[in-house]
Order: structure tokens, then sequence, then C-alpha cells
């Protein structure tokens, strides 16, 4: 624990933001990362070790982007088709022009050609974290609130409450219709807070979703707008995952139910994309805020100037991004290789007695574990959890860090590993089932150690 500096007049105390919880880190999400950094699964030198399936990392295509590098030399200083004076002096809040132009574009592609967007009405911010944040400063006042459907991503309750002093509304869905959106839910959660005298000023939806991986479909995207409508309230949509759909039914942007339909208030509108999950770059902090609305277009750019895009950053992707062809071609690889990484995961996981939502999309699958839990419980998730991380060494989130009103489901990432790692958490899982004990009195014994002792073929790459 870092000690408050004192100074001969006492305490140099800190502001009350800094010292605040609010952050959100104080979560098993963010603890499971922790005992990863602390002991790392590698295949020779810790067989042992905490496999990362915590992460929602695209590193399936990355091994296309590493081959469009290698050809394409022209990238470096020396041979650039821009100068280096260019990049390196000063740039306005606004971005690169060729860069917004190029990033539009890919967002067109991404979405199927199916929707129009202005290279204007972007502006650019250091990863979708930031994006959520600007648009909730800009949107929601302090003490004020926006729904969110559960189960959510866990770093909405930083991202969007941490700074902006802005609560989070919960709007509860359940497995039974696989935890879609329902026009009953929204009237719950909306009336709940009336009650409790909160004001109501956004709905975020993420779509396609995270944790669920699924998509939203355009009658339920037709409802969230109508139910807006009628509430007078704006919708953000998070679409980072929208270049990740491998399977039926395809995405839907909310720009192109607005733009088709004709019925709703662009102005009220929003997106929130990102190169991180469809590009597996989230090193680069690259995001994007895409609205109709000039007043939140004017605020988020003066906003933005704490969380700018580098030039060089800019120049590189706006050179990536105009390749069309490799764009093209990246897209439709990516979405093969999901497709038959998430099968084959689905596969495993049913071969050994373990089901999960048939999701369509995203680097994840939503699981359920709930027939393992010692007890019906909250309490009963969180042991559950500490024995898959402790025991059998594998770092997945449960869904209590998403907010899920549902005991037993838990998150797992499969996209960022290579294959081999992936076949190896499916034999230890495999190995702790088969044991045919999960009581307490079997815990005392580590997994791992059974799994090194194991001679099934396909846990035998770990001894």
């Amino acid at each position: 624990m870092v000690k408050e500096m004192t100074n001969s007049r006492g305490l140099c105390r800190l502001s009350t933001l800094a010292m605040a919880d609010g952050h959100g880190e104080d979560s098993p999400y963010f603890d499971g990362w922790k005992a990863y950094d602390l002991n790392p699964y590698d295949p020779l030198q810790n067989p042992s070790g905490i496999i990362q399936m915590g992460l929602a990392e695209n590193q399936v295509g990355t091994d296309l982007l590493e081959e469009w590098l290698e050809k394409h030399p022209e990238l470096s200083w020396k041979d650039a088709p821009t100068s280096f004076k260019y990049i390196a002096l000063h740039q306005d809040y606004h971005g690169l022009a060729d860069f917004r132009k190029a990033l539009a574009s890919f967002m067109v592609e991404v979405r199927g050609g199916r929707v129009e967007i202005d290279p204007d009405g972007i502006v650019l911010t250091a990863g979708a974290t930031a994006a959520n944040e600007i648009l909730t400063f800009c949107i929601v006042n302090p003490g004020e609130a926006l729904l969110v459907p559960t189960p959510y991503y866990p770093g909405f309750d930083r991202d969007l409450r941490w700074r902006t002093g802005v609560e989070i509304i919960p709007v509860e869905c359940h497995s039974n219709n696989n935890f879609q959106i329902t026009v009953p839910a929204l009237r719950k959660a909306y009336q709940g807070a009336l009650k409790n005298k909160k004001t109501i000023k956004a709905l975020l939806i993420t779509n396609p979703s995270n944790p669920l991986g699924l998509t939203i479909s355009p009658e339920t995207l037709h409802e969230i707008l109508d139910f807006a409508n009628e509430k007078s309230i704006h919708v953000i949509s998070d679409e980072v995952y929208a270049g990740t759909v491998f399977s039926s039914p395809p995405f839907t942007s909310i720009l192109e139910i607005m733009q088709s339909a004709k019925n709703y208030n662009p102005q009220t509108i929003h997106v929130v994309y990102s190169l991180s999950k469809d590009l597996g770059l989230p090193g680069f902090r690259v995001g994007a805020i895409y609205s109709s609305n000039s007043g939140i277009i004017k605020a988020s750019r003066r906003m933005s100037s704490f969380t700018l895009v580098s030039s060089q950053t800019q120049f590189f992707l706006t050179c990536l991004l105009s390749d069309c062809r490799f764009t093209r071609e990246y897209l439709l690889k990516l979405r093969e290789r999901l497709k038959k990484r998430h099968g084959e995961f689905v596969k495993g996981l049913r071969a050994i007695g373990i089901d999960c939502l048939e999701g369509n999309s995203g680097l994840f699958c939503w699981v359920n574990l709930r027939k393992l839990l010692r007890s019906d419980s909250w309490e009963g998730e969180m042991d559950l959890w500490r024995v898959i991380l402790e025991e059998i060494g594998l770092n997945v989130s449960p869904g209590c860090s998403f907010h899920c009103e549902e005991l037993g489901w838990f998150r797992v990432c499969f996209g960022n590993m290579s294959e081999e790692d992936m076949d190896v958490a499916l034999g230890r899982i495999r190995v702790f089932m088969c044991s045919g004990d999960l009581s307490e009195a079997s815990l005392g014994r580590s997994c791992l150690a059974r799994v090194l002792e194991a001679k099934q073929p396909e846990v035998a790459r770990l001894t």
C-alpha cells in the first residue's frame, strides 16, 4: 500500500478522486490477470504456469499483419511518401485527414458496405476506453445515470463511472433467451432508476456482446431505438467486435438501422469503435467516436486532447487501411480462423460435459459451469474461480465480475493464444473433470500435479 507523504505540517493528502476505489480494479477480472503475471505459462520454461484465458485479445490474425508489413518497406522513413517533418510536427485535435478517411472506409467495410460514414463525424481517441468515457462526459452529468444491459464488460465500471461521477443502472438479462435485451427489462431498469430519483440520460449496448459473443438482431435494435425515442435518451453502441462475426446471424450496426429507417433521431445515436479487436492492435491505442451530433463532435474533440493518437501511428495505419485488397482478405481469413477456433474449443468443452452459449462472434465463449459449484451462491462461484485459477492453472473470468444475474457463468477467451496452448488448456480441464471428485477435500492436491502426471495424449505436451 502506498503511504501518504508527510511534511512538518502534517499529512500531504491526495485528492478525493485519487484516493477513491471507483476504478473497479478490485475485481476477480483484474485479480486473475495479476495472478497470471506472477506465474505465466510457457510450454518449455514453465509448463505448470497459468494459461491466460481472461484476456480478449486477437492474435488469430497477427501473422497476416506481419506479412503485410514485410511487403511494404516503403513505411521506413527513408522511402516514405510523407516527410518525417510532416509527421513529427504538431497536429490538431482532428487527427490526420487521410487517416480519418481510411478509418471511415474500413468501418464501412467491416459493416458490409451497408452504412455511410462521414470522416468528419469521426473523433479519434486513444482506444475505446477513452471514447466511452468521453461520450459519457458529453451526455451524462455527475450523479445522473445510464442503462447498461448485463452481463457487461467489467471495464465499464472504470470507463463510465470512475472519473465522470456517473452511475450505471444494470438492465437485467437472463439465460432463458440467451441474455438478449428485451423491452420489459429496459422498462424495469428505467422505472427502478426513477423510483430512486436517478435521471437516465443514455443507454449503452455492446454489439457484438462482450462477454456473450452474440450479435444483436435488427428487430431488437429497432426496439432499443424505439425505447430510446420514447424516453428521449441517447444510445451509445460499442461495436469494437464488429469484424469478429464468424457465423450467422450477420452483424447489423445500429447505424444501418438508423440510416435505413429514417424515423430515428441521428443526433442521439453514437458509435464507439477501435482497431484493438478486429485488427488485433490494442497496443496502438486507436479508438473512435462516430456521431452526427455536431455538439458531441465539438466537445469530444476538445476532450480528445487528453487522449490523442500519435501521428506516427496514424500514418502507419493510413497505409494499412488504404490497402483495400489486404483489408478485404484479412477480414475473410480472420472470420474463417475464428469460426474454426471457436468450433474446436466448443467441441472440446462439450466432449467433457461443459456447455456454453451458442455464440457467433468475439474472441471468447460464455461458459456455463453452474453444475460444478459447491454451493449455489456467489461465494460458490468465487470458490470455483479460485480452483480454476490456482488448481487447474487457467485464468478465466467469473460472471459476477460482468454483473451477470445468474450463477455459474464464466467468460473463457481463446483468441489470444495458439492452437497448441488451447489444446493444453482443454487437456487440463479434461483431467480435472475426469478426476470424478470435485469435493472440497479433493482440492487439497493440485490439479496441475494430476495433469503433469497424466498419461493422456492430449496433455502429454505438459510432461
